[in-house]
């Protein structure tokens, strides 16, 4: 096995000026700066107090799973000769939330709509989605399971 290194920088943002002397009186922001990318300013899930026009750890969670699963289905329908030429996902992470306040993902449903080059054979291109899971850095390091229900689209 080979090691690999990630890291990221998160600051906290949402200090008014209290810090977190009470609650109520703090914002649940922060800045997310991975090494040579521009910040990412991001929140709570706003259900727990955080901003809904920013992404919070479950989206980035959730679209780290989606675009890890892009690039190996792109890679994949490279290497076997499917020519797509549009990819885009609207996944959906299912989570649930005990009496206690923690809660998890139970599962995460992948639903990428796929343009393919006219002729292509859609059953293969669908048939490398089962690949992905072996390749996926992202779908092999979570603990829930990942489903895909992609639809097609010639163009």
């Amino acid at each position: 096995m080979v090691g690999h290194d990630f890291t990221a920088r998160i600051a906290w943002t949402g200090n008014r000026g209290a810090g977190t002397q009470s609650y109520r009186v703090y914002d649940r922001t922060w800045d997310l700066v991975t090494p040579g990318g521009a910040a990412v300013a991001c929140s709570n899930d706003p259900r727990l107090g955080g901003d809904p026009a920013l992404p919070n750890p479950e989206d980035l969670l959730l679209s780290s799973l989606a675009a890890c699963h892009m690039l190996w289905f792109l890679h994949l329908a490279s290497s076997a000769g499917i020519v797509v030429t549009g990819y885009a996902d609207d996944p959906l992470g299912l989570g649930e939330s005990a009496p206690d306040g923690t809660g998890r993902f139970v599962r995460a449903i992948l639903r990428p709509h796929i343009t393919l080059a006219a002729g292509s054979d859609v059953a293969a291109a669908d048939a490398l989605h089962a690949q992905v899971g072996a390749h996926c850095f992202i779908a092999r390091s979570v603990a829930f399971p990942v489903e895909h229900a992609a639809t097609y689209a010639e163009g």
